[in-house]
């Protein structure tokens, strides 16, 4: 059956710019590519087609496809990071900074976000606004793994895409519960997009009227006196 927006897959990919690899699901690849995260979940995603999941022109490209195509796909800027503005290229005063500048070195700025340092010139910081790959045109090569449709499997896939781990998940009936894994509350990712994930585990999931997320402590253990 073709795929639908709406739908949700399982998905793999790499992603390249210029011959070389800027992400992956294939944890091998990434290593080779010297991206590794020792942090991060690899292995295909679950997503749901037609909700930005995966960058515009990639999600665009699974639409009427079918669970085991695999594919290449070149997307030109507008469907990806987009074009570079050069009126996100800003100059500060070095005083705004609490570290040294340098160029490369990440930085964020209340009133206009995260950017990078790329020059330093006298006592002025030139930092670019743009996202690192906007202007380039990106190569995608996927494989639709396989169509996912049952409750638990797409909310645990929205859990993982969103806060990059994955959690104990149960659905009984219309109600779900996601046990919350010790000390999440300082996880600044799980902050951010918790929200989100309620907010589609609601629209996108069918049959879905509550969810409950449970964390739970435990009396610390007590040493014995040597």
């Amino acid at each position: 059956m073709a795929i639908r927006e709406g739908d949700f897959i399982r998905l793999s990919y790499t992603g390249t710019v210029n011959g070389n690899v800027f992400d992956t699901t294939d944890e091998e690849e990434a290593k080779k590519a010297g991206i590794h995260s020792p942090d991060a979940v690899y292995g295909p995603v679950t997503i749901c087609v037609g909700q930005k999941h995966v960058i515009t022109g990639l999600d665009e490209e699974l639409v009427g496809k079918q669970a085991g195509t695999e594919g290449e796909v070149t997307v030109q800027p507008g469907k990806a990071f987009g074009e570079r503005d050069p009126k996100k290229i800003q100059s500060f005063p070095k005083s705004k900074f609490t570290e040294k500048p340098v160029r490369g070195m990440p930085v964020k700025i209340e009133e206009q976000g995260e950017g990078t340092v790329v020059d330093v010139i006298g006592s002025r910081v030139i930092v670019d606004f743009n996202p690192a790959l906007a202007g380039q045109a990106l190569t995608y090569q996927y494989k639709i793994e396989e169509d996912v449709t049952e409750p638990l499997d797409q909310l645990k896939g929205l859990i993982r895409l969103y806060a990059g781990r994955e959690m104990e998940v149960t659905i009984d009936g219309d109600k779900a519960t996601v046990t919350l894994p010790p000390g999440i509350n300082y996880d600044r990712r799980w902050l951010l997009w918790r929200g989100r994930i309620l907010h589609e585990g609601f629209e996108l999931i069918a049959g879905i009227s509550e969810i409950t997320l449970v964390e739970t402590y435990k009396r610390p253990e007590k040493k014995e006196a040597a």
